[in-house]
């Protein structure tokens, strides 16, 4: 099964109906992966903890409305998927066995928004079983790199994992909406799909020092990177990177 490395967008795509991230989710089915995962295994950028952990939720996943000063329909939307207890459960035995030994068991967390907002578009039903892993901004893109490492096996096991995030991520430095992206960010772009195509993972394991574009420019929120660094890994097994 293949894995994905996803920017979520804006959490305004829940109802902004010209949002073009929407319509790339609307059509994931039908256009870029028709096949049903048996479970989703979510690496969003807003579960941010000191060590590793996972959510076994045995019912339904909370939405979780983790963003401030939005439209208020935006903060009555559900998306009701039903947790994968077995999967998170398999997660954390995959990550032990390959030498993290903290992972921590959360069962109250449902599903923030860099999960539920791209999935309630890409499996509107809410009928497949999702969990989350979350990510370490304290650590490094070498070690993401090798938790997707740890979990490639799940590949072989009919689940999908996605990486939920951003290849830049400053909203200091956003712009006003219809107008073309900074060069600094197009530049950060087109060296990381350079970077994934070639499989020059050295690099994006190390993209602050790689890559050609200031820091402060990219990383206004470096967590929304780290989900692409464990995404890398897991896509490597499969001798190709893809930059969908």
């Amino acid at each position: 099964m293949d894995t994905f490395f996803i920017s979520h967008g804006s959490p305004t795509i829940s109802i902004d109906e010209t949002m073009l991230a929407r319509h790339f989710f609307q059509s994931w089915k039908t256009q870029h992966f028709p096949t049903d995962p048996k479970a989703v295994l979510m690496v969003s950028a807003h579960w941010d903890t000191a060590e590793l952990a996972v959510n076994i939720i045995d019912g339904t996943n909370d939405t979780i409305h983790d963003f401030n000063n939005f439209p208020r329909p935006m903060y009555e939307i559900k998306y009701p998927t039903p947790g994968a207890p077995k999967l998170a459960k398999r997660v954390k035995e995959l990550l032990v066995n390959a030498g993290f030994d903290n992972v921590e068991e959360d069962r109250t967390r449902g599903l923030d928004h860099g999960a539920w907002v791209p999935l309630m578009f890409m499996y509107p039903e809410a009928n497949i079983p999702v969990c989350q892993l979350s990510i370490q901004s304290s650590k490094d893109g070498t070690y993401h790199y090798n938790v997707g490492k740890a979990l490639a096996p799940l590949r072989e096991e009919g689940v999908l994992i996605i990486g939920s995030g951003s290849a830049t991520h400053n909203l200091s430095l956003l712009g006003p909406e219809h107008v073309p992206p900074p060069s600094w960010a197009v530049e950060f772009d087109k060296w990381l799909t350079e970077s994934l195509l070639g499989r020059r993972h050295e690099d994006v394991k190390h993209y602050e020092e790689k890559a050609l574009v200031p820091k402060p420019h990219i990383l206004g929120r470096t967590t929304s990177f780290l989900t692409c660094c464990s995404w890398c890994r897991r896509r490597e097994r499969k001798g190709r990177a893809d930059t969908s």
